[in-house]
């Protein structure tokens, strides 16, 4: 979004900040992210969720439903002022949206593992005499050891590729900032399967994190 302020940028900008981003980037099910920048009358907002949390699963949809699921979840979080609820008299209004399923999974890197481990298969083939019966049992052997062991990396590989997150950006115009005391997270009766908010607020005189959960879905933003 060309008019939202880097969020990343002002983390990065200081230390105990980029420190505070690290621990909030984790992936963990049940526990989502909202970085939260005030500049005036903006309100900036950048949330993070995996997609277990939103939908109830993590794998490339396929089926109808499934895919309806994710655009349902997408239409519901491009509506923010119905998921963090500012109070009334802080005249917020959305000025700018975007929210998306990403996916952490490349499977180029996969497909060059495969390639790496054909030409290895070939080169040892090559350095083993064919009328050496022992040599190339144990040829056979060392080829059913890779095998496994590509098995194993392949498995991990899928499983590290599985993980999807819902991505969504706001800025808000709020005319009147200082009534922005708290945010009241019906996010929480949207989607059942989030428990955590891992919050970080930004402004000009630094940063604060706080945890919201479902039982306790107020965040006082002045304490």
């Amino acid at each position: 979004m060309k008019n939202i302020l880097s969020l990343i940028a002002l983390v990065v900008a200081t230390p105990a900040l980029a420190e505070d981003a690290r621990q909030l980037g984790s992936h963990e099910h049940g526990v989502s992210t909202l970085n939260l920048a005030m500049d005036g009358t903006s309100f900036l907002m950048e949330f993070r969720s995996p997609g277990a949390d939103i939908v109830g699963f993590e794998y490339a949809a396929e089926s109808n439903a499934d895919l309806a699921a994710i655009n349902a979840a997408l239409e519901t979080l491009s509506a923010p002022l119905d998921l963090f609820v500012p109070p009334a008299n802080a005249a917020c209004r959305v000025a700018e949206v975007h929210a998306e399923l990403a996916s952490d999974g490349d499977h180029d890197d996969h497909d060059d593992h495969d390639d790496g481990h054909s030409d290895h298969s070939e080169d040892e083939h090559d350095m083993h005499a064919h009328d050496d019966h022992d040599d190339h049992d144990d040829h056979d052997d060392h080829d059913d050891h890779d095998d496994h062991d590509d098995h194993d990396d392949h498995a991990e590989h899928d499983e590290e590729a599985g993980h999807t997150e819902f991505h969504a950006e706001y800025m808000l115009n709020c005319s009147n900032p200082a009534a922005l005391t708290e945010i009241t997270f019906t996010f929480f009766e949207a989607f059942p399967n989030a428990n955590e908010i891992e919050v970080q607020v930004i402004t000009a005189s630094g940063a604060r994190a706080f945890e919201v959960e479902r039982d306790a879905p107020t965040l006082d933003l002045e304490r």
